[in-house]
């Protein structure tokens, strides 16, 4: 499996079925961390890291606080990730296991509008 990223301008097929998505939120400043998988056709969040909380950024009733780091653990499912990305904004982090993180830039480039992130299958990378 691995995981395709999409928008306007570009698309791309990354071989992996963990990764991590990373920001900081805009104003608040906090780094939010998300760790999702590729399971079948789906991509399911397997844990998520908030170093603090404000302005929606609030832990989730179970999240346990370690060493100033708020964790918990969804396990939710999605088909499909749609993430804004401005150039007013820091562009997301991309962290694949074995690799260092990148901004997604690096990855995809942006169009200033919305990647699509997804679960694709061996047929889905080879195109047309």
């Amino acid at each position: 499996m691995a995981v395709c990223l999409a928008n306007a301008v570009a698309a791309v097929a990354v071989a992996a079925t963990h990764f991590t998505l990373g920001w900081t939120h805009s104003i608040e400043k906090i780094l939010w961390e998300e760790d999702w998988r590729v399971q079948d056709t789906v991509l399911v969040l397997d844990a998520v890291r908030v170093r603090g909380y404000g302005a929606g950024m609030e832990p989730a009733p179970e999240a346990v606080l370690r060493d100033g780091v708020w964790e918990w653990h969804p396990r939710t499912t999605q088909a499909l990730l749609r993430l804004t990305r401005s150039a007013f904004t820091a562009d997301y982090q991309w962290c694949v296991p074995g690799s260092d993180c990148v901004p997604m830039s690096e990855v995809l480039p942006s169009d200033g509008d919305v990647t699509e992130v997804r679960a694709c299958d061996a047929a889905a990378r080879a195109g047309p």
